[in-house]
């Protein structure tokens, strides 16, 4: 499946091996961009947590022409765990393409977001979601709260 972008062209496909450095850059350089509420002791200990677990991930990759990914997500059981794209191609129909993928198979995704990540809770409310709780706390228990979202299939109009 091919997702016209500005620069070109992009396909959605199954992460392998090969992938995780690349995958891991653009984790860091999109939470670089996004998420400076967090700590940097925070910020730390996450990417420590990030490097170590990242490898075991099976992810679903958007790559450019030249197989290179350009932004990932991570689905469990219906759940979207993460979504990353690189802050270089943000706005180019990446993270869209990515959810609409994971909807096609889950109907209901279900997802969190950082309450502090605005352009993220802004991202997810114009791709359907809705807000159905918070949590005070982060998934590690740190001072992050969480809105926990649902996709809300929209009515013909």
């Amino acid at each position: 499946m091919a997702e016209p972008l500005r620069s070109g062209m992009f396909k959605l496909r199954p992460s392998s091996g090969r992938d995780v450095d690349r995958i891991l850059d653009i984790w860091r350089r999109a939470v670089d961009a996004t998420h400076d509420f967090l700590l940097p002791e925070d910020r730390a200990a996450i990417e420590r947590e990030v490097v170590a677990f990242f490898p075991e991930v099976n992810f679903v990759l958007a790559v450019d022409a030249s197989d290179t990914p350009q932004g990932f997500m991570f689905l469990q059981d219906g759940h979207l765990e993460a979504l990353f794209v690189d802050p270089d191609q943000r706005g180019k129909g990446i993270g869209k393409a990515l959810v609409q993928s994971a909807l096609a198979s889950h109907p209901t995704l279900t997802t969190d977001v950082n309450e502090q990540n605005l352009e993220a809770a802004g991202f997810y409310r114009r791709m359907g979601f809705e807000a159905t709780g918070r949590s005070p706390l982060d998934g590690q228990g740190r001072p992050y709260p969480l809105i926990h979202l649902r996709y809300r299939a929209r009515l013909a109009d």
